[in-house]
Parts: structure tokens; C-alpha cells; sequence
């Protein structure tokens, strides 16, 4: 018994440490207000992951979609929901709000450094 808990305890400060020691992810925050997102386009470094604010101003539900990421993500009417995209190859990513498409759509552009 001594044996597993000694186990488990190294084990959750292992994780606690490596928890402590990675670094922040870069944050883009995307703001939807009258089914518009706000910017429309974000421009992120290419191979490496960032975080997603998105931040819902409107009195009505959204979904965050991009099947050009392989995403879709709920957020209730005045609500936030974050998640992390990438790493992304270079290129132009694109995204819609699925319940007002015809105003909630964007980009995200991964560039490649210098």
C-alpha cells in the first residue's frame, strides 16, 4: 500500500511540475458581436499552437466552425470558450459562425517565419 501511494505521489508531482514548466501558448481573442466576428482575419505564426478566445457579445448561442481546422465549438449567449489550434502549416484557414454564416465568417492566416 506504502508502495502505491508513493507511486501515485511522485506521479501528480511529476505532472505538477511539468504543468508548472510549459510555457503559455500566444492568445488570439475573437469577439462575436451582432454575428460578426471581430477581427475577421488573425494572423498566427505557423508551427506553433495558439489559443482561441472567443468571446460571444450576442444574446444568442453560436457555433464556432472551421473545417479547414477540424473544429466546432459551441459558446452560449454571452459566454467564452477557448481552444488551441496548431501547430498549422503556413497557409489560410477558414471559419464560420454555423448559425449566422452569412454574416459570422473569417480567417486565420498561419505565416511562416521570416
Amino acid at each position: 500500500m506504502r508502495l502505491k501511494l508513493a507511486a501515485l505521489t511522485a506521479a501528480l508531482f511529476a505532472v505538477g511540475v511539468a504543468a508548472q514548466a510549459a510555457p503559455e501558448l500566444p492568445v488570439v481573442t475573437l469577439t462575436l458581436k451582432d454575428h460578426r466576428f471581430t477581427p475577421q482575419s488573425v494572423e498566427i505564426p505557423a508551427g506553433q499552437p495558439v489559443r482561441i478566445e472567443l468571446i460571444n457579445l450576442d444574446a444568442a448561442s453560436e457555433e464556432f466552425d472551421s473545417l479547414d481546422l477540424g473544429i466546432e465549438k459551441d459558446v452560449t449567449p454571452k459566454g467564452r470558450v477557448s481552444f488551441v489550434v496548431g501547430p498549422l502549416t503556413p497557409g489560410v484557414y477558414s471559419f464560420i459562425g454555423e448559425l449566422h454564416a452569412d454574416t459570422a465568417h473569417g480567417a486565420i492566416k498561419a505565416i511562416a517565419a521570416p
